[in-house]
């Protein structure tokens, strides 16, 4: 991919996007992690633990830009990309195991075996939107890691007030694990028409969505039954 070109600068948004809308699981998992801390010892906390995680998330998704170029492995990641975006729209609060720290280290190391263990979607959404480029994985890292640590906390209210955005996200993690699926070397003479190309795309982005939606739908019309059954 060529530096600063608009293919570049698509790829740096999308990722960074991406970072953003997987980052409310980090920003629940810093604030549970660091309650206990005294005010001064919290801030440390989430510096250094937001580091160390980040470091571990720039190797696994660096392997996994590697790990890409074998066979069948674009296809295996595309799959689990849509399933993930899917998930997005349907998620349930599981922070529960999630202990605080009474000291600074603890914090720190809850921090980051909780966000390696959790980030596994942000590492594969990330490795498929960078096509093998290793500075765009550094790079979309860097510029949204300052954001997920400060801003998370507002970017999570934002989604709570619209639900849309939470939707434009599943949207771009699906069209990333579409592009991933294309990319795959197998594939690439039944991809080659941009008719066939456009339409995998779009019918994987608007069934993700639609899933997604059909299962948030259902959940509402179960919650009054099971509230009303327990009265």
């Amino acid at each position: 991919m060529e530096l600063f070109s608009v293919e570049f600068f698509s790829a740096l948004l999308t990722i960074i996007f991406i970072d953003l809308i997987l980052a409310g699981d980090n920003a629940i998992v810093i604030g549970l992690a660091a309650r206990n801390l005294p005010k001064e010892q919290q801030k440390k906390a989430v510096i250094w633990g937001t580091a160390g995680a980040v470091g571990i998330r720039v190797i696994a998704t660096l392997l996994v830009v590697q790990l890409l170029n074998v066979p069948w492995l674009n296809l295996v990641g595309g799959l689990l990309l849509v399933w993930i975006a899917y998930k997005l729209l349907v998620q349930e609060d599981a922070h529960d195991g999630i202990k605080s720290g009474n000291t600074l280290w603890q914090s720190i190391r809850t921090i980051i075996i909780a966000d390696a263990a959790m980030g596994i979607d942000n590492v594969i959404a990330v490795a498929g939107a960078a096509h093998g480029d290793t500075l765009l994985v550094v790079l979309g890292l860097i510029i949204s890691v300052p954001v997920v640590v400060w801003g998370s906390t507002l970017f999570i209210k934002l989604i709570n007030r619209y639900e849309w955005i939470v939707y434009v996200g599943s949207a771009v993690l699906a069209y990333t694990a579409a592009k991933m699926i294309t990319h795959e070397k197998s594939f690439h003479a039944f991809f080659e028409n941009p008719w066939v190309y456009w339409l995998f795309i779009i019918s994987v982005i608007l069934l993700t969505i639609a899933a997604g939606w059909l299962t948030n739908k259902r959940k509402q019309k179960d919650n009054p039954q099971k509230s009303s059954e327990s009265h």
